[in-house]
């Protein structure tokens, strides 16, 4: 599908835009933020939103490569760049087929785009997450999913996403990857959400949305309380609730390894049981081992690990 010949410009002012924005995170007017915009209705409208927001907007299009008509996909996001005065960057990655496609594909996207753009995600997406954190056996921590300052369309629903692009003239892609019932994600969002309102007698989207919110706020917290603690202290580790502990160590672990993949909670627990006193070390995940001494605890890298700098 292309854009339409005429999309009507970015007005501010304009009421169906000026509604929306009230329900969204965007950081202050005069910012400059990247946004990435695949094409579709989602990411269109957080384009469209981003401007009328008055930011300084560089609209950013991932290539995967995965249809032989993707290219189409990144000269549709340049021509609404340029009809609503955003700069544009294309992108391309390489996700080479097998398991787990729709994580890799989504890993390398999010390399390619950075951590601080922005991206357009709904209330669905986010009902949709935690859904699918559950099946997975998140913690508390997992159930907050996506945070509103990455992604500050959360407060509007994809139907309102759809409207706003039939209403500035555009004619947005449909990935037809969207409908694949290979992919998890499509399966809770056309077979189980369905289900749930269903069983539910009403529509679960903000239900699900509102426990996010309330384990954002949890989350926080918890970060809050671990910060104030030494984690290299066995004994003030020891002190606290196991929650508040396990949340220090995680926070270190990320820190000291540079690791994107956190220990697991078995892991946790046996770095819970050396601070306890139950032993003196534990090897922890990718090689790494905790040790105490004295009351000390110490990270150990695995015997080939790269020595690291700053």
């Amino acid at each position: 599908m292309t854009v339409s010949s005429d999309p009507i410009r970015i007005d501010p002012s304009d009421p169906v835009l000026s509604r929306l924005l009230e329900r969204c995170t965007f950081p202050a007017a005069g910012t400059a933020v990247a946004c990435g915009v695949s094409g579709g209705a989602d990411s269109t409208s957080l384009l469209a939103l981003a401007v009328a927001a008055g930011l300084v907007v560089e609209a950013v299009h991932v290539d995967h490569g995965l249809r032989s008509d993707s290219a189409a996909d990144g000269h549709h996001a340049a021509r609404l760049a340029s009809a609503w005065g955003a700069a544009f960057r294309s992108v391309s990655v390489v996700v080479e087929p097998g398991p787990n496609l729709e994580e890799r594909a989504r890993l390398a996207r999010h390399r390619a785009l950075g951590p601080a753009a922005l991206v357009g995600h709904t209330a669905d997406d986010q009902a949709e997450t935690v859904l699918i954190r559950l099946l997975r056996g998140t913690g508390p921590a997992g159930l907050a999913a996506m945070s509103p300052d990455r992604h500050p369309i959360l407060g509007l629903r994809r139907t309102e996403t759809r409207t706003l692009c039939r209403h500035l003239g555009v004619t947005p892609i449909d990935d037809p990857s969207n409908a694949d019932d290979r992919f998890v994600r499509n399966r809770v969002r056309h077979e189980v959400l369905p289900l749930l309102d269903d069983v539910a007698g009403r529509d679960v989207v903000p239900l699900l949305a509102r426990l996010a919110d309330r384990a954002a706020e949890q989350a926080d917290l918890i970060d809050d309380l671990a910060s104030h603690i030494d984690p290299t202290d066995a004994r003030e580790l020891a002190g606290v609730h196991g929650v508040v502990a396990s949340r220090a160590l995680r926070s270190w672990w990320i820190s000291e390894t540079g690791s994107d993949h956190p220990p697991d909670s078995a892991a946790l627990e046996r770095m819970l049981d050396v601070v306890r006193g139950a032993s003196v070390g534990c090897d922890v995940t990718d090689g790494w081992s905790l040790r105490r001494t004295a009351g000390r605890l110490r990270l150990v890298p695995p015997a080939d690990a790269p020595p690291r700098h700053g």
